[in-house]
């Protein structure tokens, strides 16, 4: 646990005023979401009170975004280490210091954590008291024994690790995304439960650093939900780094503990060894025991609280961002979502959120970035186009050629869908990103200066040829042929 985790939010936090009347907001939560959308109605002139029952900062700062990228770039700097031989560069011995590696990783979280503390969120404003809150009527809670009123609420909870129901598993005490980072000393042999972002994510890691690495997925591949050619690209690159990928492995049962030795067994009669087990199985949202019945907010079958496009719940007072409301789990999402729905709170009015330019990136390597319309599955109208990274000159300068760009676009040209796999992925789909969201076309990104030579060049490419493409069907190049043959009658003309 870094510095700033202990230290910067103590158990003598002031309790909940309730002089000065109902608060203008109540948020519920110190996560992202509850760190923006409190910000944000303090700037907008509300009185606004926090109440997080651990630490302000949340998932991403202690237990996610942070310290997962610190981890994969020490395990990024062991395999690059490795790899030198191939650029000429000879490193005779890679020595993997695990716990200086830990102790990176909190470094990381130590620099960022004072942005989100609870003195960060006093000089902006707000109101921050330490406690459980929960609702005790419609415009009500309870926070440790004392009632705290409210004209408008935000949830932002967030979500936990989830569970699979698999027998044994509760008892072998298994790790999670959430409780990893206590670890110490390096895994002698890891199991990781699941193979989506997370799952791949801490498989890669840790086999760059040394452990033996077993990645157990149930479905047929990993990172399910992307482009088909893009999980291959990662099944390849972590096979490479020494995981042993098991897909279609559904695990029926648990024996021992994490931490002392254990094994999973699998319903075709295999078993996979660990001496520590990370489970990565998805998250479920942190809706119980918040009294959401007294406050007449409705979840749904999942837990998820219900919410309309204003990110209202069921009860008018009460709003709700990130990801306890059953949309896509990403911080970034989450401060819009907060942003939005602490306006409509304080000032009225009718914002809306839409999920059609969501960005998400695992961190792989190569990493993969995707947006908009899924492009190993398009509609009928739409088109795609891939531009490999073997013709992107930085990544041949770089030697890292694995990876593609793929574009779907409509009728009209515009650009709704993309994937990126590479390295520095994410920062490549930034701008596509921006097109999905504002109907951008092809020709607009092709017609765009762009810096050479960098991996943005995979997008501009691609958009190139998009446009190229267009410009040879039938009419359009009858028009271009016309106006060329015209344009040479005028010049021969005038000579």
């Amino acid at each position: 646990m870094s510095t700033v985790e202990t230290q910067a939010f103590t158990a003598t936090a002031p309790p909940p005023d309730t002089r000065g009347g109902p608060w203008d907001l109540l948020v519920v939560g110190g996560g992202t979401a509850g760190i923006v959308g409190a910000k944000t109605a303090a700037r907008l002139g509300a009185r606004v009170l926090l109440v997080e029952r651990d630490h302000p900062g949340g998932d991403c700062l202690f237990t996610g975004c942070v310290p997962s990228k610190s981890l994969l770039a020490a395990a990024h700097a062991a395999a690059t280490a490795r790899g030198a031989a191939r650029f000429g560069v000879n490193v005779p011995v890679v020595d993997v210091d695990f716990p200086a590696v830990m102790a990176h990783v909190n470094r990381a979280i130590d620099h960022i954590a004072p942005t989100d503390s609870a003195a960060a969120l006093e000089a902006a404003g707000v109101r921050v008291t330490r406690g459980t809150a929960v609702f005790v009527g419609p415009d009500a809670v309870q926070v440790d024994g004392a009632r705290v009123p409210f004209r408008q609420a935000l949830l932002a909870t967030g979500a936990g690790p989830t569970m699979p129901p698999i027998d044994g598993l509760l008892e072998a005490d298994p790790l999670t995304s959430d409780t990893m980072w206590g670890l110490r000393d390096l895994p002698r042999r890891l199991a990781v439960l699941g193979g989506g972002s997370i799952g791949c994510e801490v498989s890669q890691a840790f086999a760059r650093l040394g452990s033996d690495v077993s990645l157990v997925e149930a479905g047929g591949a990993l990172l399910p939900r992307e482009d088909p050619a893009a999980s291959a690209l990662v099944a390849a690159a972590v096979r490479a780094d020494g995981v042993g990928v098991r897909t279609g492995a559904a695990v029926v049962a648990v024996s021992g503990r994490s931490g002392s030795g254990g094994a999973l067994h699998l319903a075709d009669g295999g078993v996979v060894d660990f001496d520590v087990l990370v489970v990565a199985a998805g998250r479920s949202p942190r809706t119980a025991g918040l009294g959401l019945d007294s406050a007449g907010v409705t979840v749904d079958e999942t837990g998820h609280v219900v919410v309309d496009r204003r990110l209202r719940t069921s009860n008018t007072r009460i709003w709700a961002a990130g990801d306890l409301t059953g949309h896509p789990q990403f911080t970034h999402l989450a401060g819009v979502h907060a942003a939005t729905a602490a306006t409509n709170a304080v000032l009225g009015l009718r914002r809306s959120i839409s999920l059609d330019a969501v960005p998400r990136v695992t961190f792989t390597h190569p990493e993969v970035a995707a947006v908009g319309v899924p492009t190993g599955d398009t509609a009928e109208g739409h088109q795609v186009r891939t531009w490999d990274h073997d013709a992107v000159d930085r990544a041949v300068a770089d030697g890292e050629t694995t990876g593609f760009t793929r574009l779907v676009t409509d009728r009209r040209g515009r650009v709704v869908g993309a994937t990126v796999v590479g390295p520095r992925a994410g920062e490549a789909l930034a701008e596509l990103t921006l097109a999905v969201n504002r109907g951008l076309t092809t020709g607009a990104i092709a017609g765009t200066t762009h810096p050479y030579p960098t991996y943005g060049d995979g997008p501009w490419n691609a958009a190139i040829a998009d446009v190229q493409e267009r410009l040879a069907r039938p009419v359009t190049a009858r028009v271009i042929a016309t106006l060329a043959s015209t344009r040479r009658w005028l010049l021969d003309r005038r000579s």
